[in-house]
């Protein structure tokens, strides 16, 4: 990375443009242009957001921006398979446990056990609904105090 910032920077000040000019005119402050030219990638929170200020950087002093990215690749490459693998399992596992927490869905979330009185009131709207239902059929069958059977045998 010190090799792209050096660039960046050597190029800018043959140019003899000031720090203050190109952050006019990229519209991006001179504190992350400045991180950029000492070459302090750990003050970026997102590699592409700074790929993009690098690319855009490189444009503007008349550089490729193809060539410095892929520098960056390389660079990004190397430092990252330099990190120990339980290193990066530690980081995932946090992450993770960071995401689960912050959402969640009906299919992970934990159900409370509905209490014991809310099966009590569901037995009893159905025992009440049997009840009405025979009562209603029951009602239907007879006729003027008298069962249709009778009612059909007296005509």
């Amino acid at each position: 990375m010190e090799d792209i910032a050096e660039l960046l920077k050597g190029t800018r000040e043959e140019s003899g443009i000031e720090l203050s000019e190109v952050s006019k005119d990229l519209d991006i402050s001179e504190i992350v242009l400045n991180n950029i030219e000492d070459g302090k990638i750990g003050s970026f929170k997102d590699v592409f957001t700074l790929k993009e200020y690098l690319s855009d950087y490189a444009k503007y002093l008349g550089l490729d921006p193809e060539k410095i990215l892929d520098e960056f690749n390389e660079y990004l490459f190397e430092y990252t398979s330099k990190i120990p693998v339980k290193e990066i399992e530690k980081t995932i596992e946090l992450n993770t446990k960071e995401m689960n927490e912050k959402l969640s869905s009906p299919y992970t979330k934990v159900h409370l056990k509905n209490p014991k009185g809310f099966y009590i009131i569901i037995y009893i709207l159905i025992f009440v609904l049997v009840v009405l239902a025979i009562f209603w059929s029951v009602n239907q069958v007879t006729i003027e105090k008298q069962n249709a059977y009778v009612v059909s045998y007296r005509k």
